[in-house]
C-alpha cells in the first residue's frame, strides 16, 4: 500500500512531467529561408512579415526566418542558398533580382521557392508558365521591363524638347538584345530617337556617360539590372556632373540622389511574397500557385536634384508622384 506522502510525491512528479511531454509533442516551428542579393532593408523585411501575418504566421510565435544577404556579391549566392538548404528550411524566398533564383534552384529541387523579380520568369526559365509554374518555384514579377514605355513618357513630360534619348543596359544580362528592341519600340511610340549604351563594370559606366555627353543625349533611361542598383551612388554622381536628366526603375536610385524613378512598389512585392510563402506553409503546392504580377506602382521625384539640373517639375507631374523628396 502506498502511503499518503508517497502518493503526493508521485502525483507531483507526474504533474511536473506533463508540460515537458506536451512540449515534446508539439510540431517543430517551420523556418523560412530569406535569400537576397542585396543588403538588409528594414522596410522590405517589415512588408514580408506583414504578408506572412495575413496568412496567420508570426515570426517568433509559429514561424522562424533565417536571413541571408549577399551584400551585392553575386558569387556568394550559391553558398548562401546551400546554407539554407542544409538548415532544412521549409520555404525559400528569393528576392533582389533574377540572379537569386538560379542560385536557389541549383541548391534544391524539392524545397519550395518563392521569388520576387523584375525579369520575365518564363523567358528566363524560372517557371514553365505564369498560370502553371510547375516544379517547386513560383513568385511575383514586378514587370520592370514592361514599364519602359511609361518611363519614356515621364521623360517626355519633364523634358518636352528632348529628342535624343539614351538607354544604358548591361550586356551580360540574358535577353538584353530583346529588351533593347523593346526600348526602341517604346521610344518610337512617343516620337523619340533612342541610342543604346552598354556597361557591366564601374569603369564602363563612367565611359558610357562620357559617350552620351559626346553624342549630345538629352536624357537617360537606366535599364533594369541588379548590378546597376549597387552602383546607384555612382549613377547619381555622374548624372549630376554631366547634367544628365535620368529616370530609374526603382526608388533606391532616387534615395541616393537620382532624379526620378518609376517601378513596382517594392514593399508590396515583399508583402505578396510573404503571403505566398504563408500559403505554401499551410500546404499549398507552388506548382499550382500562378505567378503574380505587380499591381502597385510608384513614381518618385527628387526635387533637390531637379533644381540642381535646372529643371522645373510641373504641378501636374508633382500631383501624380507617390513621393517627392525635397
Amino acid at each position: 500500500m502506498i502511503s499518503r506522502r508517497e502518493f503526493i510525491t508521485l502525483l507531483g512528479g507526474a504533474a511536473a512531467a506533463w508540460p515537458l511531454a506536451a512540449r515534446a509533442q508539439q510540431p517543430p516551428v517551420p523556418t523560412i529561408g530569406y535569400l537576397h542579393v542585396g543588403s538588409p532593408d528594414a522596410r522590405a523585411e517589415a512588408a514580408f512579415r506583414k504578408g506572412l501575418s495575413e496568412i496567420g504566421f508570426v515570426e517568433g510565435r509559429n514561424v522562424a526566418i533565417e536571413f541571408r544577404y549577399a551584400e551585392n556579391q553575386f558569387d556568394r549566392l550559391p553558398t548562401l542558398a546551400a546554407e539554407l538548404v542544409r538548415q532544412r528550411v521549409a520555404v525559400i524566398f528569393a528576392g533582389g533580382g533574377a540572379a537569386t533564383v538560379p542560385a536557389a534552384k541549383a541548391a534544391t529541387t524539392t524545397i519550395p521557392i518563392v521569388f520576387s523579380t523584375g525579369a520575365n520568369p518564363v523567358q528566363t526559365g524560372m517557371v514553365a508558365s505564369f498560370n502553371r509554374p510547375g516544379g517547386n518555384v513560383t513568385g511575383i514579377s514586378s514587370m520592370t521591363t514592361e514599364l519602359t514605355a511609361k518611363r519614356f513618357e515621364l521623360l517626355r513630360e519633364l523634358l518636352p524638347a528632348a529628342a535624343h534619348l539614351a538607354v544604358l543596359v548591361n550586356p551580360n544580362v540574358p535577353r538584353t538584345a530583346a529588351s533593347v528592341t523593346a526600348d526602341a519600340q517604346a521610344a518610337s511610340t512617343i516620337g523619340r530617337q533612342v541610342e543604346v549604351f552598354t556597361a557591366s563594370t564601374n569603369s564602363e559606366i563612367n565611359t558610357a556617360f562620357d559617350s552620351m555627353v559626346q553624342k549630345r543625349a538629352d536624357a537617360l533611361l537606366i535599364g533594369t539590372n541588379a548590378f546597376f542598383i549597387t552602383r546607384r551612388g555612382q549613377f547619381a554622381t555622374l548624372a549630376a556632373r554631366h547634367a544628365m536628366p535620368t529616370i530609374y526603375f526603382t526608388r533606391q536610385f532616387v534615395g541616393a540622389g537620382g532624379l526620378m524613378s518609376y517601378g513596382a512598389n517594392n514593399a508590396d512585392l515583399h508583402r505578396q511574397g510573404g503571403v505566398y510563402v504563408g500559403r505554401i506553409l499551410r500546404g499549398e503546392n507552388p506548382a499550382d500557385l500562378p505567378v503574380l504580377q505587380a499591381s502597385k506602382f510608384e513614381l518618385l521625384i527628387n526635387l533637390k536634384t531637379a533644381k540642381a539640373l535646372g529643371l522645373e517639375v510641373s504641378q501636374d507631374m508633382l500631383s501624380i508622384a507617390d513621393e517627392v523628396l525635397e
